[in-house]
């Protein structure tokens, strides 16, 4: 079983919970971009490609803000070139920024627009009630688009460090239900 974490915008600095599930957990990778500053769509979707190419076998993909967006733009548009080597056990979609709102940060707004297709594996989408770059009503119209389960964090804000998301023990259990019990520490 692999497990791949994929950072949104300006990369999950040390106190983020995804650098913290990589420092718990050795057998996670992380994707890595060319530029963490530009999340630029098509960039971004080769950096997760990149990352599975040498992969067989079962895989849990763990994506944050548009991290969590690359994902659901490479499961509409590369995944299928791939899937015959690796077994998409599941997604955890936490906070997808929604690139294609008025007000989304101009550093982001490269990544538009968002994937509207249902994805070929299980997901979860993690979104607060208070996040300020995803509406709750914009994270049921994803859910429903995407066909992930939407589970809701009441004041959770963008669900990142700066708003308290450092160690976080939820992540964890969502990670094995969708993995079936497999993240275990080494």
């Amino acid at each position: 079983m692999h497990f791949i974490t994929v950072p949104g915008y300006t990369n999950s600095g040390p106190q983020h919970w995804q650098t913290l599930l990589e420092e718990k957990y050795p057998q996670i990778i992380r994707v890595q971009q060319q530029d963490w500053d530009c999340p630029a769509r098509q960039a971004w979707i080769d950096g997760i490609a990149a990352t599975l190419a040498p992969l067989t076998g079962d895989v849990v993909l763990i994506g944050h803000s548009c991290g969590a967006v690359a994902i659901t733009q490479w499961a509409a548009h590369a995944f299928p070139m791939n899937h015959a080597v690796i077994t998409i056990k599941g997604a955890l979609l936490v906070a997808p920024a929604d690139v294609d709102a008025p007000d989304a940060l101009e550093a982001i707004r490269v990544q538009r627009p968002l994937s509207l297709a249902a994805l070929p594996f299980p997901s979860l989408l993690v979104a607060s009630d208070n996040d300020e770059h995803l509406s709750l009503t914009r994270a049921n119209q994803l859910a429903g688009a995407w066909g992930s389960e939407l589970v809701i964090i009441r004041g959770g804000g963008h669900l990142h460090s700066a708003a308290g998301y450092g160690e976080w023990p939820l992540c964890e259990v969502l990670i094995n239900q969708l993995s079936g019990n497999q993240l275990q520490p080494v």
